[in-house]
């Protein structure tokens, strides 16, 4: 580990010799018109989480041409997002392509007026690097992140120190608009964004269609899944709880999920007694237009949490070990439960109140 750390530190030094530019502790960036914004180091639920800077960006600079950059993980998220110009995948596999790496080359080269890396959980080195090779004329990253230096902020003009420990429980939507604040960037609009269009619509319509049951009022959705463990409700509690909204309120439910959740949806499907759609690997616009669609949507901590909290639907989302303050989406049909950092002391009744007071209402609007 020593030897490790020792070889990082002679690489920030050699990258510090050659690519350092002096600090700039003017707030003034005039009215940048193209602007490149670089988040690959981001999973799919930060840069979700995250659009109210490109909105802010988009209001302060209606003007302006954003590009973003995201890894091929993130990337779905983002494919029509309507604040952005355009997108380009990151993918550090092929950098040892020619043809890739000229590409890659040219897209940072192009010229910019304004460079950003956003920060909201960790600092990214390459990120910071990518931000440097970006032929731009203002360079906007963070100098510290909750008192931790940033040992590579060498490569931005204009540093920032973000420091959220007297504000622990504020949301990252949030938190994602104190790198450029300083500047005069914000909005009072922190929600999430996935635009979809007709096809998107089409193709959710279509698999209702073809699962649900026409003489069942709702349309529930749940995601079971999530990458972490830890924040994975119990499948035995998923399936009491859709057992016991099917009794009193009749329902088509539908799983979300990849190849990854194969498994946990083959569980539910065998353990309970009804007929549930599959929305399987679909595009996270087909998804957030199925979702939109529906009564009620159920998620786990997880990325299509954050895609559910794009739309209107009333949504549930269950938390274990991480802040649901932080985390949860944003607005007023919104819930969350949270009873402790183990995700099943939440109970089954626990979740069933509150879908009870969703449907409710739902069932008086319909």
């Amino acid at each position: 580990m020593a030897s490790k750390n020792s070889a990082s530190k002679i690489v920030n030094s050699i990258f510090k010799l050659f690519f350092s530019v002096g600090e700039n502790i003017s707030r003034d960036i005039g009215k940048p018109k193209k602007i490149i914004i670089i988040r690959q180091h981001n999973q799919l639920g930060d840069l979700l989480a995250g659009v109210s800077l490109f909105r802010a960006l988009k209001e302060t600079y209606p003007d302006s041409h954003i590009s973003l950059v995201v890894n091929p993980f993130n990337y779905p998220g983002m494919v029509k997002n309507k604040f952005l110009d355009r997108i380009f995948i990151f993918d550090k596999k092929k950098l040892f392509n020619p043809v890739y790496l000229r590409r890659t080359f040219n897209f940072l080269r192009e010229g910019y007026d304004l460079a950003i890396v956003p920060v909201v959980v960790s600092i990214s080195f390459t990120s910071n690097l990518l931000a440097r090779l970006a032929n731009a004329t203002a360079r906007i990253g963070a100098n510290s992140l909750d008192g931790k230096i940033n040992s590579s902020s060498y490569f931005f003009d204009r540093r920032v120190d973000i420091d959220w420990r007297n504000h622990p429980d504020s949301n990252v939507s949030e938190r994602s608009l104190d790198i450029v604040r300083p500047f005069g960037i914000n909005t009072d609009n922190y929600r999430s964004e996935i635009s979809f269009n007709g096809v998107d619509s089409n193709a959710a319509k279509k698999f209702i269609d073809e699962f649900s049951d026409k003489n069942k009022k709702f349309l529930i959705g749940l995601h079971v899944g999530a990458g972490k463990p830890n924040n994975r409700w119990s499948l035995d509690k998923y399936a009491l709880l859709v057992k016991k909204i099917e009794s009193i309120y009749p329902a088509n439910f539908y799983l979300t999920g990849g190849w990854a959740e194969k498994e946990e949806l083959n569980y539910l499907v065998k353990n309970v007694e009804i007929k549930f759609g599959r929305f399987i690997n679909k595009p996270i616009p087909h998804i957030a237009a199925l979702i939109s669609m529906s009564d009620l949507f159920i998620s786990n901590d997880t990325g299509i949490m954050h895609v559910a909290g794009t739309t209107d639907t009333p949504q549930i989302s269950i938390f274990g070990p991480t802040n649901p303050f932080n985390w949860a989406p944003i607005g007023s049909n919104k819930y969350f439960i949270r009873k402790s950092e183990l995700i099943d002391d939440i109970s089954v009744e626990d979740v069933f109140y509150l879908c009870e007071k969703i449907l409710q209402k739902r069932k008086i609007e319909k």
